[in-house]
């Protein structure tokens, strides 16, 4: 298989992905998303991996949506295929693990806090920024309240302020940090790679029994669509993507 966005390596049970865009903050777009949901399937199969290993690149893991994308059309973009991505991230019959170096914002939390385990480099930094410009994140809440809670995931949302990675360990955002990331990878594999995987589908399919992500699913969607389609938020975006001033500064 062939990537604008990724790189893909399968070894031994285990696939690595690795995101391309570094220059645009590995930005999610619709290729990204596209691209990353055929290497879940692939995982899902029966006769798939059974461990998907995430990376960044060394200063963005990822910037979230792509506001270049949004502020260069009129379309809005349906929510429903990323939502289902982090979904099957969180649900599938595979162990997927964040590898998260540098900065992680808005959309990226939600793809980082849809995976099993999230293993971080001291230097990350976790952070939602969508009240900035008159949007909240809605599809990653439930992912994110999932993982933090609901009170923590409130404060992200309206702080919009970054928090480092020894704060996510504490708040459950992160399940380790090291430095390099690649030695608690090493440390969990040993371990991961030799889970049975039909076990792992099986008890990833109860706990999104416990979790309500499909429940939740409606109301994430329309409230994005509803953000999304609202005139004065995409001048917003467009402003800022042209002059890099947020929507009250003159």
């Amino acid at each position: 298989m062939s990537f604008e966005t990724l790189s893909m390596e399968n070894a031994d049970g285990i696939c690595t992905v690795r995101f391309t865009r570094a220059q645009a903050g590995n930005a999610i777009n619709a290729a990204f998303i596209a691209e990353l949901s055929a290497v879940v399937d692939a995982c899902a199969a029966a006769d798939g991996p059974s461990v998907l290993v995430l990376h960044g690149s060394a200063e963005v893991f990822c910037a979230g949506g792509d506001f270049q994308a949004t502020a260069a059309s009129d379309v809005v973009e349906d929510p429903a295929p990323l939502y289902e991505l982090w979904q099957r991230l969180a649900t599938g019959p595979f162990i997927a693990i964040a590898c998260v170096r540098g900065r992680v914002n808005a959309g990226g939390v939600g793809l980082v806090a849809a995976c099993d385990i999230v293993l971080a480099e001291s230097t990350a930094s976790f952070a939602l920024s969508e009240l900035l410009f008159g949007l909240f994140p809605a599809c990653v809440l439930p992912f994110l309240v999932r993982r933090v809670g609901v009170q923590k995931a409130h404060y992200l949302t309206l702080s919009t302020q970054a928090i480092s990675a020894a704060q996510a360990l504490e708040w459950g955002l992160a399940d380790g940090v090291a430095d390099p990331v690649e030695d608690a990878l090493r440390k969990h594999l040993l371990r991961l790679r030799r889970l049975n995987k039909a076990a792992v589908g099986g008890y990833k399919a109860h706990m999104a029994g416990l979790a309500g992500l499909e429940a939740a699913k409606p109301a994430a969607l329309a409230a994005n669509r509803t953000m999304f389609s609202d005139p004065a938020i995409r001048a917003g975006i467009r402003r800022y993507v042209a002059e890099r001033k947020f929507p009250w500064e003159d």
